[in-house]
């Protein structure tokens, strides 16, 4: 260990801010965009080193928006494989092969992306070195006390402790979380089946750009293809019925000869497995907190909630949680926000959490298909599905919704606001994006339209970013005042963008073009009005009149301070 567990710390003379315990995705997502916005942040992590083995594997597109905003999409789509389809075979059959559907769901990333679990973990931590953070191995959090306003912490190397006071402890420590323990969070839930997951190398001619399920019989396996060719992730949810036959165990020939005789079965045909790499058996779960916040320390990911692996959500959902924690605790570390803010992250994604646990659930069910009227009932259904297009079309995008991240919103949050007599407010459906829901675009929008890629760059700045949409010169000439006026006030917090056909902006931001009124009919803006979106990347507001009276009160009621408010702290200016 490079220094003694409460010692000094190792990336420089000054105490850190937020201790984060935990160096998976969800503790490196949460440390990484902390440290991009100026805060002191230190990571520990019991493992003696980074994980070697697999684990999750797909990334969605929700997710790759998040990446994106953070710099690491690019990295990411380099080292993975894009999969836009899900095929179901039964008996040699390929009853049907549903496609991606995102018409309804605009995003540059129209897909899911298959990467090992170790290589996100590896991008995250080569940028987070780049920010001057790197990773504590082989220190473990053995306790932790809030006391006021700091965390007491006891930290441990082998047979060597030591306890320090830290002002904030996130625990991204896994379904094992000792933080969630020492806090007295129970996860309450089940744990039903028992499932093997195995990664193998498969001679079989399916084509890569589609998870299968192949139906064997009394149950089915799984295929979730990997960047290398030839490579597959194996979900076997039939492990517990073979344990329980006789032929007990999950050595690599045992779980080889199994695989090869279920996969030969469902296909129709001859498949030779190779020894698998990696095995894990494991019991499906479903459990989640009802809370995720205790005074100073809160957790994040498997920590909060643990779900079976049928949709692939479990990372995804963490590295969701750590965005959503990390831009409110920098503002409010900062001097930027009311301390308030940081009840919104439970109010935000329990809820998520819950939601989760029932598509899992039916996801769960989908997956293992041990419905014995199964192999008969469904090529008549799927055959039937097959044939009407646009009932196909509409149970693709239902899929999609429910995997993809996409549809995921905060219309109930209390960050989500709209004008007293908005159509929102009287329980119509808003023209554009309501308050709460995600602002995204498709890369050919991007591609097309400036005012779009202007959008997207924007966003990816770690502050708020406040849109106001003149029309004409004078317009701009007499909202300059107030507009200078919230960037003197907010210019920390909140980045400024004019949006108009052409010419310069004057503010801390950038003009923004926005040929046709594209940007401002998406978003449901009239001529004047102004659109407030999150650090990432939801809708919070949105109004008639951008005047300095109703920025202001729309800042403050997302519990923004003004710089003459804020407690001026010696922080760094965000990237």
């Amino acid at each position: 260990m490079p220094s003694e567990p409460g010692g000094p710390h190792p990336d420089g003379d000054r105490a850190p801010q937020v201790l984060v315990a935990g160096a998976g995705p969800v503790g490196l997502t949460l440390a990484h965009e902390l440290a991009r916005r100026g805060v002191r942040v230190r990571v520990v992590d019991r493992a003696a080193g980074p994980a070697t083995s697999s684990r999750a594997l797909a990334l969605h597109p929700r997710t790759l928006e998040l990446c994106h905003q953070m710099g690491l999409a690019d990295a990411l789509l380099e080292r993975g494989r894009r999969v836009t389809h899900f095929t179901l075979h039964l008996r040699g059959r390929e009853l049907i092969r549903f496609n991606t559907n995102y018409t309804r769901l605009p995003t540059a990333y129209p897909f899911s992306l298959m990467l090992d679990q170790v290589h996100t973990e590896e991008v995250l931590r080569t940028r987070l070195a780049e920010l001057g953070v790197r990773i504590e191995w082989g220190v473990e959090l053995r306790d932790c006390v809030t006391e006021g306003p700091h965390v007491a912490v006891r930290l441990g190397h082998g047979d060597r402790t030591a306890e320090l006071t830290v002002p904030w402890l996130v625990g991204a420590d896994g379904s094992r979380s000792t933080v969630r323990k020492r806090l007295g969070l129970r996860l309450v839930g089940d744990a039903t089946q028992t499932w093997l997951n195995a990664d193998v190398v498969l001679d079989v001619d399916l084509p890569p750009d589609s998870n299968h399920l192949v139906h064997t019989g009394s149950g089915s396996v799984l295929l979730v293809p990997f960047p290398e060719s030839g490579k597959w992730r194996a979900v076997d949810t039939e492990y517990a019925r073979y344990d329980r036959g006789g032929e007990r165990g999950d050595g690599p020939e045992v779980v080889r000869r199994r695989l090869a005789e279920a996969l030969s079965r469902g296909l129709g045909r001859p498949v030779a497995v190779a020894e698998p790499t990696w095995v894990s058996v494991f019991r499906v779960q479903q459990r989640m907190i009802t809370a995720m916040r205790a005074g100073r320390c809160f957790v994040a990911g498997d920590a909060a909630h643990v779900h079976s692996p049928a949709s692939g959500q479990g990372m995804n959902t963490g590295m969701q949680d750590a965005v959503n924690l990390a831009w409110k605790l920098a503002q409010v570390v900062r001097g930027e926000a009311d301390e308030a803010l940081l009840d919104t992250y439970a109010a935000e994604r329990v809820p998520v959490g819950g939601r989760l646990l029932s598509s899992t659930r039916k996801a769960t069910a989908l997956v293992a298909l041990r419905n014995a009227a199964a192999p008969v009932l469904m090529p008549v259904g799927l055959t039937a599905l097959r044939a009407l297009g646009p009932v196909k079309r509409r149970v693709e995008h239902r899929f999609m919704a429910g995997l993809s991240g996409l549809a995921l919103h905060y219309a109930d949050s209390p960050l989500s606001s709209a004008p007293p007599s908005s159509p929102q407010r009287l329980g119509r459906r808003g023209a554009g994006v309501e308050p709460g829901h995600r602002v995204g675009c498709t890369a050919r929008d991007a591609a097309r339209h400036p005012g779009w890629w202007a959008l997207r760059q924007a966003l990816a700045d770690p502050r708020w970013t406040l849109l106001h949409f003149s029309q004409s010169a004078a317009e701009r000439t007499s909202e300059e005042g107030d507009l200078t006026f919230l960037v003197e006030r907010f210019g920390r917090a909140v980045r400024v963008h004019e949006v108009h056909p052409g010419g310069r902006s004057r503010s801390n931001g950038g003009a923004i073009p926005d040929p046709g009124g594209v940007l401002r009919r998406t978003l449901g803006v009239p001529a004047g009005g102004y659109a407030l979106i999150r650090p990432d990347g939801y809708l919070a507001a949105k109004g008639p009149r951008a005047t300095a009276d109703t920025l202001t009160a729309a800042l403050r009621a997302v519990h923004l301070l003004s710089d003459v408010d804020a407690p001026q702290l010696p922080t760094s200016t965000p990237a």
